[in-house]
């Protein structure tokens, strides 16, 4: 075993290794996911600050940014794509991390893609290795981390990242272990700015982060190789101190984390702590004719820590609605259905919805934090209780959505902010085409198409 984490994960990220056709498809599946989630937020307020940041960039690097095909340096096309990629919290959650996965590492490793070495394993086993990185991290301190207060998705992640990148570029071991001293140096981002266009800020920081680290380490520049758990480490500073050894132990046995955990696909563009409590209200709808008159108190109980990424009770925007169970059941009984269009300013404003608001009560339960489940009770104004459970969302690893239904997200993903992109989900898709094809997909410029 090496003597610390850094040499660890270098000697895990070095090593050549095959992954299997599933592996391929799921690290594909996820490609398309989040490509098109960042199609459809090319309108939004925060997107559009974010391209004009970069617009005096434009035309001096060799990535891309998403959608228009600009070419943009590599650090501003990871910034710039991660951001689209996670302002509307329709991508994907590694569940065990409480972090979003795809929209992190898709962005970072599509703006290295000009940089691709031919001795390269290829955007598919450098997703699976940068995942089984962020999964070991998640076992051994991530739910904690998160409590205090770190958005990891951008603290955490930025490390598995910089190996996915590292991965990519098919960088020395030595290389690798100065590109986390890097990442660890950079690593960054709070869950107070949930609710806020800062959010996705954090997830454009941490995917332009692990590429300027991987491509500097790359070069030669290097950074201590203990800034993971050496006495003044990320271990101890970002964590309590938790001991990886016996964890990293087992990086690339098999089954690989991308198997053993899995990646949770969205059916619904908000956060996915409410995820499961829509389903059950949903159900409860179908199964009992309930309506907007109905409802005389709507009781929700979540596993433990559920509420944490919950901070807006009575949200004053569309943005801090994402984060908001009253608001996402309120509308979800009163449109019997959870969709883009239910955080619009429109929806947002219905008194009918507001008035529902606040009928929803919200607690938390004692206990494991995972598995992970919600149950939700619609006590009626005749006095009847009726209550449903949801432990498994559809769209979660043990239940995940076909390739007919996340075609159809994607298809709805690109029709919102009106592109068509039925070509790319094709493409994407097509486990007869080879890899450089279908990261090829993504990296063409997308017309807007009449609704």
């Amino acid at each position: 075993m090496a003597t610390n984490a850094s040499a660890a994960i270098a000697r895990f990220a070095a090593r050549r290794r095959a992954i299997t056709a599933a592996q391929r498809q799921v690290a594909f599946r996820a490609l398309l996911d989040t490509f098109a989630v960042a199609a459809a937020a090319q309108d939004e307020n925060t997107v559009a600050l974010a391209r004009g940041y970069v617009a005096e960039v434009v035309g001096h690097g060799r990535a891309r940014a998403w959608v228009t095909g600009e070419r943009v340096p590599a650090e501003s096309a990871a910034w710039l794509n991660a951001i689209a990629a996670h302002v509307l919290d329709y991508d994907d959650v590694l569940t065990p991390m409480r972090a979003h996965v795809s929209a992190i590492l898709v962005p970072a490793l599509l703006a290295l893609h000009d940089r691709t070495p031919a001795s390269s394993p290829g955007f598919a086993a450098a997703y699976v290795a940068g995942f089984e990185v962020m999964a070991k991290f998640a076992r051994a301190m991530a739910l904690d981390h998160y409590s205090k207060g770190w958005h990891s998705t951008s603290a955490l992640g930025v490390l598995g990242v910089t190996v996915a990148c590292c991965v990519l570029l098919d960088a020395e071991e030595a290389a690798i272990v100065d590109a986390l001293g890097l990442a660890v140096a950079q690593a960054a981002g709070t869950r107070e700015n949930f609710g806020a266009m800062a959010k996705s800020f954090q997830a454009g920081v941490c995917a332009a982060a692990a590429v300027r680290a991987a491509l500097l380490a790359n070069d030669g520049f290097t950074s201590s190789p203990s800034a993971i758990d050496g006495r003044y480490g990320y271990m101890h500073l970002y964590a309590n101190d938790e001991d990886l050894h016996a964890t990293l132990a087992t990086l690339g046995e098999v089954p690989l984390e991308i198997d053993a955990m899995g990646i949770d696909q969205k059916k619904y563009p908000c956060c996915y702590g409410v995820h499961r409590a829509i389903d059950a209200t949903l159900a409860l709808c179908r199964e009992h004719s309930l309506g907007y008159d109905d409802p005389a108190s709507i009781e929700v109980l979540t596993s433990a820590r559920g509420r944490e990424a919950l901070i807006a009770h009575l949200p004053r925007d569309p943005m801090q609605a994402k984060f908001s169970m009253e608001y996402a059941l309120a509308s979800a009984i009163v449109d019997r259905q959870v969709s883009m269009a239910t955080f619009t300013e429109a929806s947002f404003e219905r008194d009918d919805v507001r008035a529902l608001m606040r009928k929803v009560t919200l607690e938390e339960s004692a206990g494991a934090v995972l598995p992970r489940w919600s149950e939700v009770t619609i006590v009626t104004r005749d006095g009847a209780r009726r209550s449903k459970r949801v432990e498994v969302a559809h769209g979660d690893a043990p239940d995940p959505m076909t390739d007919v239904e996340l075609a159809a997200k994607a298809r709805d993903c690109f029709a919102a902010a009106g592109y068509g992109g039925e070509g790319v989900i094709a493409r994407v898709l097509d486990t007869g085409l080879t890899d450089e094809a279908r990261v090829a997909a993504c990296l063409v410029s997308l017309d807007r198409v009449k609704q």
